[in-house]
């Protein structure tokens, strides 16, 4: 089996939840490949470079997305027919990275670059109206600071949700059901669709 972590915006591979799965993968299902890439801040660029990465993968890949990972994991799982975990997954980031448009720091790899409306319009291009149900697995911490979970819980509302009551954006219960996740990965990649 392989997992495909895919990170948030302003964020990368070193990031906390990256980190922890790494590690968790290491210590308790070594038989598992992750791949958590270096994603471009352009949203077309990003998608192309998983798209590349999932291409030379088996068909056993779980994606995992944080976040802005999360939309794109959407994106990726109705256009690959895999199943996807997402935390705190961002619903519209065409509209929610609006007010970031300009030039940009990346605080985990430095990168300086400019988000711009081509960006904003990659996003939009690649937004999945209605997703699959029975592909996701939701987890939402209710007090998620960047992101209204709510929005979330209504767009999957037919997808399997977690509500951590009282968690944050980073989701701090995620090394408590990482396990759950990848037992629930396995499942849905060994069932026939």
């Amino acid at each position: 089996m392989h997992i495909v972590y895919l990170h948030g915006f302003n964020s990368g591979p070193q990031s906390l939840k990256a980190g922890e799965t790494a590690a968790w993968l290491r210590e308790h299902a070594p038989d598992i490949s992750l791949h958590c890439p270096r994603l471009s801040p352009h949203p077309a660029e990003a998608i192309r470079q998983a798209e590349q990465l999932l291409s030379g993968l088996p068909a056993d890949a779980l994606l995992i997305g944080s976040s802005l990972g999360g939309f794109y994991a959407t994106h990726l799982a109705e256009r690959h027919g895999l199943p996807a975990a997402l935390i705190n997954p961002a619903v519209r980031p065409d509209r929610d990275l609006e007010r970031f448009r300009g030039e940009q720091t990346n605080p985990y790899t430095g990168e300086v670059y400019t988000l711009g409306n081509d960006d904003l319009r990659a996003l939009l291009a690649q937004k999945t109206d209605a997703p699959d149900n029975g592909r996701y697995w939701l987890l939402l911490g209710s007090r998620d600071e960047t992101l209204d979970w709510r929005e979330a819980a209504v767009h999957y509302r037919h997808s399997r949700q977690t509500v951590f009551n009282g968690d944050d954006h980073r989701l701090n219960n995620w090394p408590k059901v990482l396990p759950q996740v990848v037992a629930w990965g396995r499942r849905q990649l060994s069932t026939p669709a």
